[in-house]
């Protein structure tokens, strides 16, 4: 049996930091975080589940982990996620994602937040934990993520998440969040470009940008160029229109200047018709970027969805991360950590047609498919 794809992740995985004292050892913390993440690639949700895994196939797994005290408890496992340190496991990880998904120019990155919901501790006061993830739409992979301080909110992880990555020549796309200045500023010094959604808590700068293509979206305004597209698409009694104005008309806004490199306002607007019924919602957003055409920046702004689309919907649908109660301390960002990294690893697997949920279940009954699965990190 080809075991160097296991080998890779142990290799991987002792990069990581063993936070415990080398007396309590019985098993190794390598062997521990890959049993989990074979685990978890299989359909395991819990502890309890990815001990039942480790001995149901305690014969495979010591064809590449030596297991001299055999598979962990399950409170075992539990205890070392608890007090394993969240940022080692994410340095470890973003190494291995960043090789995974080379840089490459015009490459767009969305970054946006998702809570666990049921990792609150009401006992000990202690609220929910609030990821904030880095996603490629290009290679559909998470590059990175962080948990927000308990007393903040994303803006406070986005800056620590950016300097962790490579954006040069990528587009950073956020939504829904206060969009500081300072981020936009961290992003053009990263030598990257942003769309940035503005919204009422930008409430100065939203109205300005909204009446700028109210009023050239309806009247006109003599002499302002600017670039627009119609998309329609639909089905099953649902139709929507999706149109797009940019202008790289910004000269006339006064703090222009405080967001760096300024260049370009844009306008989305969504018409749902829906069993009769038509609804129309409009978005605002602001770029550094020039000289891109409505359709390319659509694509931005549409790319920036596949990170609700694709990676929270299928941690919610696939791995029922809201109904999961890891409680204690870190146990809860560093097993999301793991979710992500087998949905990453599954979604790289081109050799099976069906959706997650069928590779999740095919890995656990094909071993063979299993380690061609862990081959995609190598």
């Amino acid at each position: 049996m080809d075991v160097e794809a296991p080998r890779g992740l142990l290799r991987r995985f002792e990069e990581v930091e063993d936070p415990r004292v080398e007396r309590t050892k019985l098993h190794r913390l390598s062997d521990i975080l890959v049993i989990t993440l074979c685990a978890v690639i299989c359909g395991a949700d819990s502890w309890t589940e990815i001990e039942l895994f480790g001995k149901a196939k305690v014969d495979w797994l010591r064809t590449f982990l030596e297991l001299p005290h055999g598979i962990p408890s399950h409170d075992t496992f539990g205890r070392v996620f608890s007090r394993l340190n969240p940022e080692s496991l994410e340095r470890c990880f973003l190494t291995w994602m960043q090789a995974l998904a080379q840089a490459s120019g015009g490459r767009l990155i969305a970054l946006d937040g998702k809570t666990l919901r049921r990792s609150f501790d009401k006992a000990n006061r202690k609220a929910a934990i609030h990821m904030v993830s880095a996603w490629s739409q290009a290679n559909h992979l998470v590059l990175g993520q962080l948990a927000t301080d308990a007393k903040s909110n994303e803006i406070t992880a986005i800056p620590k998440l950016l300097k962790m990555l490579d954006i040069s020549d990528s587009v950073v796309t956020i939504d829904a969040m206060d969009c500081p200045k300072a981020i936009a500023q961290q992003i053009v010094e990263q030598q990257g470009h942003y769309v940035l959604q503005v919204k009422g808590n930008q409430e100065t700068l939203h109205d300005l940008v909204k009446d700028t293509f109210d009023e050239l979206t309806g009247r006109g305004i003599p002499g302002i160029p600017y670039s627009f597209h119609e998309e329609v698409d639909g089905g099953h009694g649902r139709v929507e229109t999706r149109r797009i104005w940019t202008t790289e008309w910004t000269d006339w806004y006064p703090q222009r200047h405080d967001w760096a490199g300024l260049r370009t306002f844009v306008c989305v607007e969504s018409q749902r018709t829906i069993d009769g019924q038509t609804s129309t919602d409009r978005r605002y957003s602001i770029s550094n970027l020039s000289g891109v055409d409505a359709r390319t920046m659509l694509e931005y702004v549409r790319g920036h969805w596949g990170i609700e689309n694709q990676l929270h919907w299928s941690l919610d649908v696939t791995f029922r991360e809201d109904t999961l109660r890891n409680r204690v301390g870190h146990s809860a960002e560093n097993f999301s950590r793991i979710r992500r990294l087998a949905l990453n690893l599954l979604r790289r697997d081109r050799t099976c047609k069906a959706g997650i949920k069928g590779k999740r279940l095919r890995a656990c009954l094909k071993e063979d498919y299993l380690l061609r699965i862990l081959g995609q990190g190598i």
